[in-house]
């Protein structure tokens, strides 16, 4: 007979405790323990026999292209037949949109299965209109039954299921509600194996939490294959889609949509988008070169620093991390001089990107110096490196390629790291190089 073990799980990080706690000693939330039912099925199952690495061969021509660049970018080069994909973001974010439209370049493989939790058929058939999406292949299911899903996929047989979302799915053996972690893991882990045993893509939409992590909370990313994030301010049309787990390709490549009236557009060129509304000849803007994979991205870094009127000056950081602005800021202070301490400094990436790469300090350093100096920089120069301690310029990889994409946007000067210019071939703009931050803001500025 099942053994049935009642246990208490924080709903935030899924920490399980025998008794119920007010805090979680694992993540630090209150009130975020409820119970759950837990039933432990013992069955004998066939022992798996070993294998020899050299003797499995494994498919090359297994990945299947969306038709959707940016999307198959992000995969790491297109969907992988039995892969699971979760794909997480806030709210009408563009999650389900973006799923329907890859779903009209996979018909080619088959049926689909589009099982809908949350929405009606006739919902997903006015935004399919919308879309221009008419294919007698993609067919609805209105469930949240684990078994009732799997029940319709054995007797159809589908070439890709999605799960619309993970959270409203439910099974009958668990007696916890929707959405609580023993359902979310329980649910997830037989979808999945359903789609290893029969080779079938799946694609799980999952809910987000009120700091941005995917509700379920880590156990349902450890189970997948794939994790991507759709970012993006509901104000802005611009939406950015990141792996942050991929076990079939790179996580650094990023994928940018416009959203329009008719659904998602790819952005080919994001470089030009971000800077189409740059303004000309004002102090605090600076261009720098990031790389997103193996792309990369001319963004504008602006930097805003006034007088503070408050006894602690304040520093806000909007795409860049706090703790590395407020590192260059004593850089500035220690080796060029710049009394900031008494300064409000604010510093934005235009467009909703977040960067985390070390060869923007250059251009984060360089745009707090023009707004304090009050100091245009030509809009035709470009900079970029990684700024040591000690204020050195460090070299960084793939400067060949941040240039010729400056070239390509037509960008005269760059003032790069001195050893990166050193190891340039010839170029067909003008590149500086310089051993230190004094070095580089005294040929940005004069």
């Amino acid at each position: 007979m099942p053994r049935s073990k009642i246990l208490y799980q924080c709903q935030s990080c899924g920490y399980s405790s025998p008794k119920w706690l007010g805090k979680c000693p694992d993540c630090g939330k209150w009130n975020s323990f409820s119970e759950e039912q837990r039933i432990t099925k013992l069955k004998s199952q066939k022992t798996a026999e070993p294998v020899v690495l050299s003797g499995i061969s494994a498919s090359t021509g297994s990945r299947y292209t969306t038709e959707i660049k940016e999307l198959d970018r992000t995969l790491g080069g297109g969907v992988v037949m039995g892969s699971v994909v979760l794909i997480g973001g806030d709210p009408g974010i563009g999650k389900s949109t973006l799923i329907l439209q890859s779903l009209k370049g996979l018909t080619k493989l088959g049926r689909i299965l589009y099982v809908s939790g949350e929405e009606s058929p006739e919902q997903i058939k006015i935004r399919a209109d919308r879309l221009r999406i008419k294919s007698d292949k993609i067919i609805l299911l209105p469930e949240t039954s684990l078994e009732g899903i799997i029940s319709v996929a054995q007797k159809i047989n589908p070439q890709i299921i999605v799960i619309d979302s993970i959270q409203t799915i439910f099974s009958l053996e668990l007696p916890s509600a929707p959405g609580s972690v023993g359902q979310i893991r329980e649910c997830a882990t037989k979808l999945m194996f359903f789609a290893k045993k029969h080779g079938v893509p799946l694609f799980l939409i999952g809910h987000v939490t009120k700091e941005g992590a995917i509700a379920g909370p880590k156990v349902l990313e450890h189970i997948v294959d794939t994790v991507l994030y759709f970012e993006g301010d509901k104000g802005n049309p611009f939406r950015i889609l990141r792996a942050v787990k991929n076990r079939f390709g790179s996580t650094n490549e990023i994928g940018v949509f416009e959203m329009q009236e008719s659904g998602l557009k790819e952005v080919d060129n994001p470089s030009e988008l971000f800077l189409s509304e740059r303004p000309l000849n004002v102090p605090g803007s600076v261009v720098t070169v990031s790389l997103e994979g193996t792309r990369p991205l001319l963004v504008e870094i602006q930097a805003l620093v006034t007088a503070s009127s408050f006894g602690v000056p304040r520093r806000t950081a909007l795409g860049v991390d706090y703790n590395r602005i407020n590192l260059l800021i004593a850089v500035l202070e220690k080796r060029l001089g710049m009394h900031l301490g008494s300064m409000d400094i604010f510093v934005n990436v235009v467009g909703g990107l977040r960067i985390d790469e070390p060869a923007i300090d250059m251009g984060i350093i360089a745009a707090i110096a023009s707004s304090f100096k009050n100091h245009a920089i030509d809009t035709g120069v470009f900079t970029f490196g990684e700024v040591g301690l000690s204020g050195e310029l460090r070299a960084i990889s793939q400067a060949g390629i941040r240039i010729n994409e400056a070239a390509k946007l037509g960008f005269k000067k760059g003032i790069v790291p001195a050893n990166n210019s050193n190891n340039m071939e010839e170029s067909a703009i003008d590149i500086t190089g310089a051993k230190n931050v004094e070095e580089a803001i005294e040929i940005l500025m004069f």
